[in-house]
């Protein structure tokens, strides 16, 4: 589909993003004038609010060109992916234009939520299984400050957690995210979460051997610094604390999937050819 008219006109930042400039879309859906046009990304900045997305984000004002017709300003928008999919979604539908630009954008926005969700799945186990790693060397720090027996070493974790979660214990945050008794909290962590957990791990173990640290009850208070720093981290950046952030489903699952390839959720097969089809009879009328 890199041939179509879509893709084409699209443009794309130094940083990789994709983008649409509205004046050179408009033609492909159909328009001739800019006012009816402008309707229509009127109609798409609404739906896009509704939805409870921030159109600022997706309708980026674009500086005004000198039009030749009349030589004064005209106003244009940078688009992004699913601004373009909002615009066609409420364009004209009598235009057999606007029925092709909905299906090359609901296929092409689709793809992209797969693969955002696919890149999520990916980095949660690559940071699952250092958690592994690092929790692996934690212990061995812990053990070497005088956290020997199991019981031990579980109220070190703890007092790690309560630093980290704002007081909240292991048995708190399984209550507060509605884990059962056997599912672990690591396991249904976001990339997120789990990213604040390894630094709290690397920090403690880092902590520990560099300070020395002797005595299980000096362990345990360090480990709880250490995980109230990486929270104070969290605030000073406006990011979100780690007790609110979204359950996961279990990381087992997610490595079935990913293996299996069922995270991938294609669209049916008629559907796609049927906008390859259409969007070649378009390319070809260009």
């Amino acid at each position: 589909m890199n041939n179509t008219p879509f893709e084409l006109i699209k443009r794309v930042t130094e940083y990789g993003a994709e983008y649409w400039i509205a004046r050179e879309l408009m033609p492909l859906l159909g328009y001739d004038t800019w006012r009816r046009f402008e309707d229509a990304i009127n109609r798409a900045i609404e739906s896009c609010n509704a939805s409870g997305e921030d159109s600022s984000q997706e309708f980026l004002p674009a500086p005004a060109k000198t039009l030749e017709v009349g030589g004064r300003p005209g106003k244009d928008y940078i688009l992004s992916r699913y601004a373009c999919y909002l615009v066609a979604q409420n364009g004209d539908p009598s235009k057999e234009e606007v029925a092709n630009a909905q299906m090359y954008f609901a296929v092409q926005t689709r793809k992209q939520e797969v693969q955002e969700i696919l890149i999520e799945d990916k980095r949660r186990v690559m940071l699952r299984e250092e958690m592994k790693k690092h929790n692996t060397n934690l212990a061995s720090a812990a053990r070497e400050a005088g956290v020997i027996d199991s019981y031990d070493y579980a109220i070190f974790q703890n007092f790690g957690y309560q630093g980290l979660y704002g007081g909240l214990g292991m048995k708190d945050i399984h209550k507060k995210k509605g884990l059962k008794k056997s599912q672990k909290i690591l396991d249904h962590m976001g990339s997120e979460e789990l990213a604040a957990n390894l630094f709290r791990a690397t920090q403690a173990e880092a902590k520990l051997r560099r300070e020395n640290t002797r005595g299980k009850t000096s362990a345990n208070e360090l480990h709880k610094s250490v995980g109230a720093m990486v929270r104070r981290t969290i605030k000073e950046i406006g990011g979100t604390m780690p007790e609110h952030l979204p359950v996961a489903e279990g990381i087992n699952k997610t490595i079935t999937k990913l293996k299996k390839d069922t995270t991938i959720k294609k669209l049916p097969k008629s559907k796609e050819s049927q906008a390859l089809k259409k969007l070649a009879e378009l390319d070809g009328k260009k």
